[in-house]
């Protein structure tokens, strides 16, 4: 087990190593280091290379994004509550892992498998909605994919002070009613 402080070192050094990186692929470990208010050496001890870093980045938000669907319980939950618990709860771990998961599929395969399965679980529950109704027969579930990434990325990104309960309202809406006035 990991003692306190050695967790909150670690903490600090994914979550400052994920926003430097998303801003600037090429910060340094002693930049991140310095960020997160610690030793370069401590760190670099830790992650030998950025590489290793960025692959526990993508881990953490990988494992953040398992838990959020976890949680909303997508095979389980009546459709729009689930979709709802989703946004809610991804809306943050966009946020706070703002790296682009697709960086991810180059730098570490075996992290991208995990993204793959992740992503599989995504589809499948709107492969679900769409068979209870809840999305547009004529619409190909990689569409209706490709908007709920898009919508949650503008809610967490683009309205950063929009919180979490509000984005999944937003995203919700949007995803199963449009904009449009039908």
């Amino acid at each position: 087990m990991m003692r306190a402080d050695a967790a909150r070192n670690l903490d600090a050094v994914l979550r400052t190593g994920a926003r430097l990186l998303a801003e600037d692929p090429a910060t340094t470990i002693a930049t991140i280091a310095a960020e997160a208010g610690l030793d370069r050496r401590t760190v670099y001890r830790r992650f030998p290379t950025r590489e290793a870093l960025l692959t526990a980045v993508f881990r953490a938000k990988l494992d953040s994004a398992n838990r959020v669907m976890d949680e909303a319980r997508l095979a389980e939950a009546p459709v729009a509550v689930a979709l709802h618990r989703y946004v809610e709860g991804i809306v943050p771990v966009s946020r706070e892992w703002p790296l682009d998961v697709r960086r991810m599929m180059r730098e570490d395969p075996d992290a991208n498998v995990l993204r793959e399965e992740a992503s599989g679980r995504l589809d499948r529950f709107l492969r679900r909605a769409a068979d209870e109704g809840l999305l547009r027969a004529d619409v190909p579930i990689s569409w209706a994919r490709a908007m709920l990434d898009h919508l949650v990325d503008t809610a967490a990104h683009g309205f950063p002070l929009l919180d979490p309960p509000q984005a999944a309202d937003l995203v919700v809406d949007t995803l199963l009613n449009g904009v449009g006035r039908g």
